[in-house]
C-alpha cells in the first residue's frame, strides 16, 4: 500500500498537514476539543510532551498494537503517526492564543472542518488508515461492529483525557458532531478508488 505517483503523496502529506493544523485550531479555540485532542492535550500536561509530541507518542504506542493485532498498515499509516503531531505543534507556535471570544468561537469551529478536509484528502489515497482507525480495524475483525468498537475507542480518549486534565466544552460536542459530515462531504472530492 504506497502512493504510486508524486500527486497521491502530495494529496497524502497536505491531508495529514491540514489535519494537524486543525487539531491546533482547535486548541487555541479553548472551546473543547475531540476526544483524542483532550487525551493528546491531558498527557501534554502531565508530561514534558507537546501536545503534537503526545499526538506522536500515542501514535507511536496505536500503531504497536494495529502491528500485534495484524491489520495490514501503509504508508498512510506512518506518516500519520510522523507529520499530524508536528504540524500540530507548528500550528500552536505560529498562533497565538486569540484574546477575542470572537476568535475563538471561529478557530472551534472550523477546527474539524479541516481536520475533516485533511482525512478526507489523505484517507482518499487509499494507502492505509491511521493507527486509531487500524485499532478499531483490528477490533471488527475479532467480532466488534464498527460502531461499538470506534465509540470504545474515542471514549477511552475521552475519559482518559478528562482524567488527565484535557479541556472540554460546547466544542467538544461541535466536533462530534460535525467531523463526520466534513469527512463524508470531502472525500467524493479527493477518493482516488483504482
Amino acid at each position: 500500500m504506497f502512493v504510486t505517483d508524486w500527486r497521491g503523496l502530495r494529496q497524502l502529506v497536505v491531508g495529514l498537514m491540514l489535519f494537524g493544523c486543525g487539531m491546533g485550531l482547535v486548541v487555541r479555540g479553548g472551546n473543547g476539543q475531540g476526544p483524542w485532542t483532550v487525551f493528546h492535550e491531558g498527557l501534554s500536561d502531565r508530561s514534558p510532551l507537546s501536545i503534537g509530541g503526545a499526538t506522536v507518542v500515542t501514535g507511536v504506542l496505536l500503531l504497536v498494537i494495529v502491528l500485534a493485532m495484524g491489520v495490514r498498515v501503509g504508508l498512510g499509516t506512518v506518516l500519520n503517526v510522523i507529520i499530524i503531531g508536528p504540524t500540530t505543534d507548528l500550528t500552536l507556535w505560529l498562533l497565538d492564543e486569540p484574546g477575542s471570544a470572537v476568535a475563538r468561537v471561529v478557530f472551534t469551529i472550523l477546527a474539524p472542518l479541516v481536520v475533516g478536509l485533511g482525512s478526507a484528502l489523505y484517507l482518499g489515497v487509499h494507502v492505509g488508515p491511521g493507527p486509531r482507525d487500524g485499532v478499531m480495524t483490528g477490533l471488527a475483525v475479532r467480532g466488534w461492529s464498527i460502531r461499538t468498537a470506534r465509540f470504545s475507542i474515542e471514549a477511552f480518549a475521552f475519559f482518559g483525557g478528562l482524567i488527565l486534565g484535557g479541556t472540554i466544552g460546547w466544542g467538544t460536542a461541535w466536533w462530534l458532531i460535525a467531523i463526520g459530515p466534513a469527512v463524508q462531504t470531502s472525500l467524493p472530492w479527493f477518493d482516488r478508488s483504482p
